[in-house]
């Protein structure tokens, strides 16, 4: 069984498909993108000067351990664009899924041979 990851992008408007895009191009099949809102404390703005536009996108996209940093990677150098805080992304481990199918391509030799090696029904007459 492969071991999967929830990435979960943050961005502002406009950053959903650029993030889908990078995720695609690394080994991500898809994902689900959604509309929210973000909100912060005016101390932290004043402090960091840093203002936080109250809507967002959330991207979520599940992925095989293995190519979970470099997507992580991807969706931050796509969605930076030389400007930091277009885009906040994280993962969180996966423990089960249903309707979500990711092959290893050693579990699909292990199927393969497993196949191959059932024994024919006959027909009953």
């Amino acid at each position: 069984m492969v071991k999967m990851e929830l990435i979960v992008a943050i961005c502002n408007v406009g950053f959903s498909e650029t993030v889908m895009d990078a995720a695609k191009e690394n080994g991500a099949r898809g994902g689900t993108i959604t509309h929210a809102r973000g909100t912060t404390n005016a101390e932290i703005e004043k402090k960091y000067g840093v203002y936080v536009t109250p809507d967002k996108e959330m991207v979520l996209i599940v992925v095989p351990t293995k190519v979970r940093d470099k997507v992580l990677n991807a969706i931050y150098a796509a969605a930076s664009k030389g400007q930091p805080g277009n885009c906040v992304a994280f993962s969180l481990p996966v423990e089960n899924t249903v309707g979500l199918r990711y092959v290893d391509e050693n579990d699909n030799k292990k199927e393969t041979l497993k196949e191959a090696s059932k024994p024919e029904l006959e027909d009953k007459k």
